[in-house]
């Protein structure tokens, strides 16, 4: 992130309002493997489409290496590399329950000192018409928007921690301390499925202080626990 960009709190308003869109859905496509997939939205799609974290995986996400950890990402497909939830209108078949990625574009996170910020992803979205002010808190709609932020920090510094421990490493140690790593992530926080009756983040924080470094090591973790 340059450091020209001025970062912004949730309770901010920012000029991102692009009217509905206005039929464009540039942002639904070519976006490679960019669209992580966190906990949060593994629930809300295993709630919004009634279906289980392994038919997700085969059908909606792929996994990809992000910054030398194994996680997924939200599916494009076609020539166009379009988002696998693009309706054939060019709009989002599932955006009630949409990821937090897509919710919160045309905005970018920032983390420092433990704390979540907001910037302007500056020429990202090309749809037409002049932005309006809108309240960031608004915009994400999530609530309550605190317990989403704290659960986004907790989730960004426990994966950085992770990359920074298995990126320490020799090289000839580092392939499979990732791969571990990984399959052990997979497996505690988006494969073993959520009961979608009870609040999400009284499961994730369950699963969450079990191999945190507040609860067991992070070196434990990524050796399997």
């Amino acid at each position: 992130m340059a450091a020209a960009e001025e970062l912004f709190e949730f309770y901010k308003k920012v000029r991102i309002g692009c009217r509905d869109c206005r039929g464009c859905f540039d942002c639904c496509q070519g976006m490679g493997n960019s669209i992580i997939l966190d906990p949060f939205d593994f629930y809300r799609l295993e709630k919004g489409l009634s279906a289980g974290p392994k038919e997700l995986l085969e059908k909606y996400a792929a996994l990809n290496v992000n910054d030398g950890l194994i996680l997924p990402n939200l599916r494009m497909e076609g020539e166009k590399e379009q988002c696998v939830f693009l309706n054939g209108e060019g709009r989002c078949a599932i955006h009630g329950f949409r990821p937090g990625l897509c919710r919160l574009f045309p905005l970018g996170r920032n983390y420092n000192e433990g704390k979540l910020s907001y910037f302007i992803l500056e020429g990202a979205c090309s749809g037409p018409g002049e932005r309006t002010k809108v309240r960031i808190e608004e915009w994400i709609a999530e609530e309550p928007i605190e317990r989403y932020e704290s659960f986004l920090t907790d989730w960004h510094y426990f994966l950085k921690g992770i990359k920074e421990k298995t990126a320490a490493l020799p090289a000839e140690a580092w392939e499979s301390a990732v791969k571990t790593a990984s399959v052990n992530i997979l497996e505690k926080f988006y494969l073993t499925p959520y009961d979608c009756e009870r609040d999400f983040y009284d499961q994730f924080y369950e699963r969450f202080k079990s191999v945190s470094p507040e609860g067991s090591s992070v070196e434990t973790f990524e050796k399997g626990s």
